[in-house]
């Protein structure tokens, strides 16, 4: 094995892949726009790059420096992500874009620009952050549910192209996590109690919840799953809200 690339880094669901990934013995090269992500990759002992993965050019000097330093890469974890409430009726067209390229583009070209490295090693394997607001509807951020359920299209499609290169490509569908993302909204009253009741083991999913998952994905005795997402949400879309 060679390493993984960790998108969304410095935080969250992705700084919570890297350590998973780097407790199962794995090398890891974190990405992400904040410049924070030097300080968390030096306390994991791992490399970083600061990048806008919206930026093509960017990108492409992101994938030499963490070819570079991992020695090749096996895998990718696309988690940086960004959310706006903008509902139908009040949309703004940049912020939409924003949206979409963060989340849904960039998973493409990113895993593009990756594309050789990942062909030149052994049981490689893409993982995206889906969502499970990319499997039902939600009034408030409709961009956010078209670039997760855009995700998951995507998934599909690369995981049959790629399939013949020896690459899975496989996605993860979070709940409600604890995470900076979701953090502004478990600050209006009730609405912490409303998502813990939406799950039926009770409680909002942790970062590390979804990294075990990612782990999983990426690793060998994953060798049979590709084009599939794994809902990991505590049941909550399983049963009936009412």
């Amino acid at each position: 094995m060679t390493g993984v690339v960790v998108t969304g880094g410095a935080s969250g669901i992705g700084r919570a892949c890297a350590q998973a990934l780097i407790d199962d013995g794995r090398s890891v090269a974190l990405w992400d726009v904040s410049e924070s992500v030097t300080d968390v990759a030096a306390s994991l002992g791992m490399s970083a790059v600061v990048v806008d993965v919206t930026d093509a050019a960017a990108v492409a000097a992101a994938v030499d420096a963490s070819v570079a330093a991992l020695g090749g890469v096996d895998g990718l974890v696309h988690a940086a992500g960004v959310v706006s409430v903008d509902p139908i009726g009040a949309l703004s067209a940049e912020l939409w874009d924003k949206v979409l390229d963060v989340n849904l583009r960039a998973h493409a070209l990113i895993s593009q620009a990756l594309l050789p490295s990942l062909r030149e090693a052994a049981g490689a394997a893409i993982v995206g952050i889906s969502s499970i607001e990319g499997l039902q509807g939600n009034g408030a951020i409709p961009a956010y549910c078209a670039s997760k359920a855009g995700l998951l299209g995507l998934t599909r499609s690369m995981a049959h192209q790629l399939a013949a290169d020896g690459i899975r490509v496989n996605a993860i569908c979070p709940g409600y996590i604890e995470t900076p993302m979701i953090a502004p909204a478990l600050g209006v009253p009730d609405l912490r109690t409303k998502f813990e009741k939406r799950s039926p083991l009770g409680r909002l999913g942790q970062p590390a919840d979804v990294a075990n998952a990612a782990v999983f994905l990426l690793g060998p005795k994953a060798a049979f799953i590709t084009g599939a997402y794994l809902v990991v949400d505590g049941g909550a879309t399983a049963v009936d809200p009412v």
